[in-house]
């Protein structure tokens, strides 16, 4: 396996073996396996067993690896996110966990069903004419279903940026990322401290937020599958790098299925209208809706830009990324200035 990223790590159809039997134990033999592409976090491998059942390894960067502050404990997250779903929104498929370990020589991983499908972004790369409404309608009810499950706090869990508040945890999360970007000294399109204090201009907004529902956060068209219907027509058949899920405002779950666009401006989506019909209550995208997005686009396109380098991206490697990121930031930080 080629490794991208340097929280990544080379692993041999060896180690996956290992792997398995520390999971499963020592009668459990891997029959066929694979790498799966498409990731920048964890590396990640497809497993046939022996007994026939397909599951997915997924091993955390090593000890020691430098990480966003956000991305501590992701694999121990996923494992809870995923029993969650399973537990309180049954109807959403995201992959069973088999097991979630940890070994001195090889660190901690994940094993999970591999579920069936293919993702949004394969259908897409594929190039077949192929309406995929149907499974973003199916995805706009899923967040809906997930949006009903409540948490304790605001933000991520453990000891991460989290509060009492969606203000406090957003804020904290913001400052978070900044003190990233400082500390790999990413070149960012705005002063830090003008960041601050447009958030902070807008933050009232937030305290409208007075729940903090169970986000996935990472639904781009990588992490959504899809499999087709007896119609030919492709379904949602799973969630999957649930990782990075944490507690906040419905909306927040509304930015990056619709990556590099704005949702509000295509009230007709399937995605929002599979949410509309399953969500507890009305969907408004009224102007303090709008406002709550294009604060959630800007820490978006700052997560992505604040994590190249830790995912061995450069400007000068990745030039285009940089500069479109840039882009997305300003637009978003001169529609706020704006408003």
């Amino acid at each position: 396996m080629t490794v991208v990223s340097p929280t990544q790590r080379p692993l041999t159809t060896d180690d996956v073996a290992h792997l398995v039997r520390a999971s499963f134990g020592p009668q459990a033999l891997v029959r066929d396996c694979g790498p799966l592409t498409g990731g920048g976090y964890a590396t990640v491998w497809w497993v046939l067993l022996d007994d026939d059942r397909r599951v997915v390894v997924k091993l955390a960067p090593p000890s020691g690896t430098r990480l966003l502050r956000y991305e501590r404990g992701l694999c121990a997250a996923e494992a809870r996110y995923f029993r969650l779903v399973a537990e309180r929104a049954p109807q959403v498929p995201v992959p069973p966990v088999l097991h979630h370990g940890t070994d001195p020589a090889y660190g901690e991983w994940l094993v999970t069903g591999m579920l069936p499908g293919r993702s949004l972004r394969e259908l897409a790369e594929a190039g077949a004419s192929v309406d995929d409404g149907p499974a973003r309608y199916d995805l706009g009810a899923a967040l809906a279903a997930l949006h009903r499950i409540t948490g304790d706090r605001f933000g991520y869990d453990g000891d991460r940026a989290g509060g009492s508040t969606w203000r406090g945890a957003f804020t904290a999360m913001l400052d978070a990322l900044l003190d990233d970007a400082t500390d790999w000294a990413v070149r960012l399109p705005v002063a830090p401290d003008r960041l601050r204090a447009l958030v902070g201009r807008h933050a009232g907004v937030l305290d409208e937020v007075r729940r903090p529902a169970l986000l996935h956060f990472d639904c781009w068209d990588g992490n959504v599958l899809t499999a087709p219907d007896p119609d030919g027509l492709p379904r949602l058949s799973g969630l999957v790098d649930g990782e990075r899920f944490l507690h906040g405002d419905p909306l927040l779950d509304l930015v990056s299925p619709l990556l590099y666009r704005r949702i509000e401006d295509d009230p007709e989506h399937p995605l929002l209208r599979g949410y509309r019909a399953a969500a507890a209550e009305p969907l408004v995208l009224d102007a303090s809706a709008r406002r709550r997005l294009g604060l959630y686009r800007l820490h978006l396109y700052l997560l992505m830009t604040v994590e190249m380098p830790s995912r061995g991206m450069t400007v000068d490697s990745h030039p285009h990324r940089h500069d479109r990121l840039a882009a997305l930031l300003a637009a978003e930080i001169a529609a706020l200035d704006a408003d």
